[in-house]
């Protein structure tokens, strides 16, 4: 059960901002060309920084928390899902804030 360590944080960053999609409409995901483009070449640099790490011996995974499930350059399927899912629950809470607080907003 250790094994599911890793995906267990995912899956509570998913669970705890993506219900600001639902229950505020924060349409981040009605937007996803923008997200895409706005997580992309990010995930691209910290993938490579992962491949390179990982190939040098600098950084490593404790393989009794993942699920062993590995992708390209090594590197275990959780990471990946981290480069996809913590950025957009990110952009949801960013979001919500805007939505709930307008006057929060900065106006040019």
């Amino acid at each position: 059960m250790k094994n599911f360590g890793y995906m267990a944080m995912i899956l509570f960053t998913v669970a705890g901002s993506f219900w600001l999609e639902i229950f505020l409409k924060v349409a981040v995901l009605k937007q996803i060309v923008r997200v895409v483009k706005a997580i992309a070449p990010v995930a691209f640099l910290f993938i490579a920084w992962d491949a390179y790490a990982i190939r040098s011996g600098h950084w490593s995974f404790d393989r009794s928390q993942i699920l062993g499930l590995f992708g390209a350059f090594c590197i275990p399927l959780e990471e990946y899902l981290f480069f996809i899912f913590v950025p957009i629950a990110a952009i949801m809470t960013i979001e919500a804030v805007r939505k709930v607080k307008p006057e929060w907003q900065v106006h040019k």
